[in-house]
């Protein structure tokens, strides 16, 4: 119950913030969310384009949490998985608020799940990841970063966004080590706190589910490491 009502905080403090304490939009907000939409990039600084474009990947990240998550929940996750790739944590931290732990996967994988089951999955998406963080950090423009972070809403709030998003990973990542009877779970208990990296390792190392009917008894698996 106290995870919930952090949860519910958290989101009505992000709105709250948004609206009234981040500063005012410039009115070139529009058109550079447009350019960095449709990939016209020139005159952007590579850390904006960077963000933006990593704010894409996340929702995929946490869609190999919740979309395996929701099994044998009456809350479903898809809506708010595909609402995070317009709204981030905004979109993310409500089903965060309402859903029910639940450290059980019952029945068989369909062909999605088995896709967001992959390491290979896992290991494309932090390549992916890597490549554009890298490449922003590297070519980024870091004082005129600073000064748009400081005097532009959109810039700020997505700033907020990602990091926000980075930081909430450790929740879906307990339930899922449970999901499958994960060995020396203080381990990755550990890495699941590094922001980011940490989810994307756990998702490139992590065993298949324990797919079995709901009457059935799971059999045990293990990450790759030992303790």
């Amino acid at each position: 119950m106290a995870q919930k009502l952090i949860f519910g905080l958290l989101w009505i403090g992000l709105i709250l913030y948004a609206l009234f304490l981040a500063p005012p939009d410039r009115p070139e907000t529009w058109t550079l969310i447009q350019n960095l939409s449709t990939g016209q990039w020139n005159g952007i600084n590579p850390l904006i384009i960077a963000l933006f474009n990593v704010m894409g990947v996340i929702p995929l990240i946490y869609a190999c949490f919740l979309l395996i998550d929701e099994r044998g929940l009456s809350l479903k996750a898809i809506p708010f998985v595909l609402g995070s790739f317009a709204l981030g944590a905004f979109a993310i931290l409500p089903y965060l608020a309402i859903r029910k732990a639940n450290p059980k996967f019952t029945g068989q994988k369909n062909r999605l799940l088995a896709i967001l089951d992959s390491r290979w999955t896992g290991i494309m998406l932090t390549g992916v990841t890597l490549g554009i963080l890298i490449s922003g950090i590297y070519w980024g423009d870091w004082p005129d970063f600073a000064d748009q972070w400081s005097n532009n809403r959109f810039i700020q709030v997505m700033s907020l966004d990602f990091l926000m998003l980075s930081l909430l990973f450790p929740t879906l990542i307990f339930d899922d080590m449970a999901h499958r009877a994960v060995k020396n779970p203080k381990l990755w208990e550990f890495i699941a706190f590094i922001p980011l990296l940490g989810a994307l390792i756990y998702l490139s190392l992590r065993p298949p589910l324990l797919v079995s009917a709901p009457e059935d008894r799971p059999h045990d698996s293990s990450l790759p490491l030992s303790s």
